[in-house]
């Protein structure tokens, strides 16, 4: 069973999903008017391990992500550069799924767009309004009255206090707690949709509950995103679908830390900003990101460096060597396979129950580093292991090619696996002697931790 921490309770729980093995899960995407930066990608990454460690728990999966193609800053970008809101958003919605696949991240079953889903925003704000939780005002725009959802703040661990007014910004911090804004009436120049309301488009926080509900139904397993969207997105997200429904929307709330840069968050606000495109330029390796993020627990801060950044590249090439030299190395015989069964069966244990409690990454990458290094196994094992570990790692161990080696004759195999025992009994003058006569038959026997390796000699 696999363990998880609920933000919502602030405690490990052990998750089990409403209906059977299937686990619905929502996550936030992005708002399409800029390159997702690393700390964005940091959440991306997050919840791809938080999906693929569900998986080799044997659920089914079933992934909402949203993409945001409406909103404040598109707009902004929009009027700026003098362009429809979609010549904005639908370039980088592109270049989003792009980045997606540079880091091994796993597609969510659908993506779908805010401006496609206007009809069920609407239907959900309807619902709010005859159960009055929603009011409209004199500018034909409507809000939501916090103070009639007597919960509110409850993931957020929000003082209960009465809202001193309303906010139609989608972004706002804990002191400037107020009704907040279900459908902006239009005004100049921005996008506008019908409504029985009036001309207007949507608030940002409404756009989340309507397609989550239309395609996950009214309660989640899992609603995951980072910590800065715990308020006021996710809480009003809380408030404004338990209010339409009487129904808990999220059993689980799970929320990935930020990616700092000299102590502060990564932000575009801040200007400190980094993206794959800045990793191209540095020559770095785009899952020695991934490699990176899997070193820190996605619940603690991390700071983000170029050294840091190149010391993961180096760790994974040297973990990509040792899968392609493993690979390269003489089968193991059925009685050593055997014999090294039950340890490979512990360490797969060991990482099953690593990634289970709360998705501990960086004590699984130290028992990649143990299986690598363990005398006990051979290296074709230690390969299958480390090629099974990475189906929750996602670092591309599978397609570790091995280098083209020349055939080696049975002969010279049958001389390397006698001198295997005949070192394994100590009897290192007789050892020695066949070695040298395996090199004057042109080949050269390299002992390595994991067994022995067979090359030919060079002319």
């Amino acid at each position: 069973m696999i363990k998880l921490f609920n933000t919502l309770s602030g405690k490990k729980e052990m998750f089990k999903p409403f209906k059977g093995k299937t686990a619905q899960i929502y996550t936030c995407g992005p708002t399409v008017y800029n390159y997702a930066h690393l700390g964005n990608l940091r959440t991306y990454v997050f919840e791809d391990i938080l999906r693929r460690a569900l998986e080799i728990n044997g659920y089914k999966i079933k992934q909402i992500t949203n993409i945001t193609d409406v909103e404040d800053k598109i707009i902004k970008k929009a009027r700026q550069e003098k362009k429809e809101i979609s010549q904005i958003t639908r370039p980088y919605e592109k270049i989003f799924f792009e980045d997606l696949e540079k880091l091994n991240i796993e597609k969510a079953e659908r993506y779908p767009r805010a401006t496609e889903h206007i009809k069920e925003i609407i239907n959900l704000i309807s619902v709010l309004m005859k159960k009055g939780f929603a009011y409209q005002v004199e500018d034909k725009s409507v809000y939501f009255k916090i103070s009639k959802f007597k919960n509110y703040g409850k993931l957020s661990r929000l003082k209960k206090r009465r809202a001193v007014g309303r906010i139609d910004s989608d972004e706002y911090k804990k002191d400037d707690v107020q009704d907040f804004v279900l459908w902006k009436s239009a005004k100049s120049n921005e996008p506008f949709w019908s409504s029985p309301w009036g001309a207007g488009r949507p608030g940002w926080h409404i756009e989340c509950s309507a397609m989550s509900m239309k395609y996950l139904g009214k309660t989640l397993d899992i609603h995951a995103g980072g910590v800065d969207l715990i308020f006021p997105h996710h809480e009003n997200e809380i408030a404004q679908s338990e209010a339409a429904t009487g129904k808990k929307f999220s059993k689980f709330w799970i929320h990935g830390e930020h990616l700092l840069v000299d102590g502060e968050k990564m932000s575009k606000s801040l200007g400190n900003i980094f993206t794959l495109r800045d990793l191209k330029k540095k020559g770095v390796n785009f899952l020695a990101f991934r490699y990176l993020l899997l070193g820190t627990h996605y619940r603690k801060k991390l700071n983000f460096t170029w050294q840091s950044i190149i010391a993961s590249q180096n760790s994974l090439n040297r973990l990509y060597r040792h899968v392609n030299d493993f690979a390269a190395q003489n089968p193991p015989t059925s009685k050593l396979r055997r014999a090294s069964k039950k340890l490979a069966d512990q360490y797969k244990k060991d990482f099953i129950a690593t990634i289970n409690d709360d998705l501990n990454t960086s004590k699984a990458l130290s028992i990649v580093w143990e299986v690598i290094k363990e005398k006990n196994l051979p290296g074709r094992e230690k390969r299958e292991l480390l090629i099974g570990f990475d189906k929750v790692l996602g670092l591309g161990l599978k397609d570790i090619r091995p280098k083209k080696t020349a055939i080696i004759p049975r002969k010279i195999k049958d001389f390397v696996q006698k001198r295997e025992l005949l070192r394994n009994n100590k009897q290192f003058i007789q050892a020695d002697a066949l070695r040298k006569q395996i090199e004057k038959l042109g080949y050269i026997v390299k002992d390595t931790s994991s067994g022995p390796l067979i090359n030919r000699i060079k002319e």
